[in-house]
């Protein structure tokens, strides 16, 4: 059994960029799935989805990649997209889930005709390919991995969980 609740926290450059509660949907003991609502204060306007009180996310972390997709639907259950940010694995460890963010970032409209590359210059800035070269190709993988997934529409299979039989739909 998995706890129920989690608190998750997004680390960014040694420093927390977020912190807040989520419902644990479920912990295979390699994917951790939560919901929470949009934690930030306020609109966060990217210019391609807006992200506002109200808004619904389903997070999938990873214990063994280096990414996290999370599902973004408004309140009404509407599906607004797939937002993934390029992380090291996932630890959870005494009710947190920490998740350390490598700038680069992927969006997947609702519909997937737009599939959008995101902070590329952020992580080069960042200087990890320096710091940590084995990380750096690690994040580049991954985000290239993501954007493979959704240009061929396999984003929601990777994400779906299994049926009580064990199935994935």
């Amino acid at each position: 059994m998995y706890a129920s609740s989690v608190e998750v926290a997004l680390v960014k450059s040694g420093r927390t960029k977020i912190r807040y509660p989520a419902d644990v949907v479920r912990d295979d003991g390699t994917r951790v799935t939560v919901t929470a609502p949009w934690a930030a204060p306020g609109v966060r306007d990217f210019g391609f989805v807006r992200f506002e009180p109200g808004d619904v996310f389903t997070e999938h972390y990873w214990r063994d990649r280096w990414f996290a997709v999370k599902e973004v639907r408004t309140g009404g259950g509407t599906l607004k997209g797939w937002y993934c940010d390029i992380t090291r694995p996932a630890v959870l460890r005494d009710g947190e889930l920490l998740v350390e963010d490598l700038d680069l970032d992927l969006w997947v409209s609702a519909d997937g005709s737009s599939v959008l590359r995101l902070d590329e210059d952020e992580f080069e800035e960042s200087g990890l390919a320096a710091r940590d070269p084995a990380a750096a190709d690690a994040a580049r993988r991954a985000l290239d991995e993501l954007e493979r997934l959704a240009l061929a529409g396999e984003l929601a299979r990777l994400l779906a969980l299994p049926s009580p039989s064990g199935d994935t739909p």
